[in-house]
């Protein structure tokens, strides 16, 4: 990288008529009212698939469309439409979108809320305990005391 040059090259020949398997990425089109309407949640589920093509014929992503989806209904891989030419391996029961109902959203809000604070008392009790056991308390004393933490016996170099 630093000089520009190419120091080795991989080609790989693809034949037009050989069956490749690839993952393509999911993407949603349209808006889920009936499931915003009753505060839901759309839950995307599984965000690639794999699917088999000729080269010719493999799509750039699927597209699944969710302006029919409701709260407790979900789309699979069996209710998506692939183009001509291309196939999946993927279980058609396999959940693609879900809309997920209110007391979900606010489960689903209260466990990232426990695992953030579960993360937030980590460095909290890592910082604590410094305070609590280390030297501190007989620094604060020897302080009070009038003297320094060096004035302790033992503490300050002999000349």
């Amino acid at each position: 990288p630093v000089r520009h040059t190419v120091t080795h090259v991989d080609f790989q020949v693809v034949r037009r008529d050989e069956v490749m398997t690839v993952e393509i990425p999911v993407t949603l089109v349209g808006e889920a009212v009936a499931v915003h309407n009753a505060d839901g949640v759309v839950d995307l589920q599984l965000h690639t698939l794999s699917v088999k093509a000729t080269p010719d014929r493999i799509p750039h992503g699927i597209e699944v469309d969710i302006s029919e989806l409701e709260v407790g209904s979900s789309i699979r891989v069996g209710d998506l439409r692939l183009p001509p030419g291309v196939e999946t391996d993927a279980d058609p029961e396999t959940t693609v979108v879900v809309g997920q109902p209110p007391q979900a959203a606010a489960e689903m809000a209260a466990v990232e809320a426990e695992a953030a604070e579960a993360a937030g008392e980590a460095p909290e009790a890592a910082t604590a305990t410094p305070a609590r056991g280390g030297q501190a308390p007989a620094e604060e004393s020897a302080t009070a005391e009038g003297g320094s933490p060096s004035d302790e016996g033992g503490s300050a170099p002999e000349s």
